[in-house]
C-alpha cells in the first residue's frame, strides 16, 4: 500500500466478527448482482453494472474477524480509454477493535489519482462503503444495487 492508495475507513458499535460477515456479504451491500462465491479463501466472484463495469475477483486473504482481500483477475470499465485499469489492483478491507467500537478501513491498491477511474471509482466506493456496508453492518440492512436497477 502507498499514500495515494485509495483508502476510507468508519467506525460501527458491532463486533469485528458482524463486519467480517457482513463485508463476506457482498450482495448485500455492493450489488445483488454477483455470480459467484464471497466469503472463503480462493472464493472467486464476478460482478457487472449494466454495460460500464464487469470485474472478477478472488479473495487471496481470508483472516476470520481482522481481513479479507480481493484480487482483481479481470475488469471491463467501458467508461474509461484502458477498459482493465481495475484488473491486477487489491481490494483489502482490514477489520480492528478501536476501543468499544470496530473500524473498517477499505483500500483499493492501485486505485490511485493518476489513474483515469479514480475520481469515478472513489466516489462510488465512498458510497457503497461508508453509506451501504456501513449500514449493513450497523443496522442488517445495506443498499446494494438491486437486480431490478441492473435491468432497467
Amino acid at each position: 500500500m502507498n499514500e495515494h492508495d485509495f483508502t476510507t475507513s468508519f467506525l460501527v458499535d458491532q463486533s469485528p466478527k458482524d463486519a467480517f460477515e457482513a463485508i463476506a456479504n457482498v450482495r448485500g451491500w455492493w450489488t445483488e448482482g454477483v455470480d459467484g462465491n464471497t466469503e472463503k479463501l480462493n472464493d472467486e466472484f464476478s460482478v457487472q453494472f449494466w454495460d460500464v463495469h464487469y470485474s472478477r475477483q478472488k479473495l487471496v486473504e481470508v483472516v476470520p474477524y481482522t481481513r479479507i482481500v480481493w484480487q482483481i483477475t479481470d475488469s471491463k470499465l467501458t467508461f474509461i480509454a484502458d477498459e482493465s485499469e481495475w484488473t491486477g489492483t487489491k481490494i483489502i478491507f482490514d477489520i480492528a477493535e478501536k476501543g468499544d467500537q470496530t473500524e473498517v478501513r477499505f483500500t483499493q491498491i492501485g486505485l490511485v489519482p493518476e489513474i483515469e477511474c479514480y475520481k469515478d471509482c472513489s466516489n462510488a466506493w465512498g458510497g457503497y462503503i461508508n453509506g451501504s456496508l456501513k449500514s449493513l453492518i450497523a443496522t442488517g440492512k445495506g443498499k446494494p444495487t438491486t437486480k431490478e436497477e441492473l435491468n432497467r
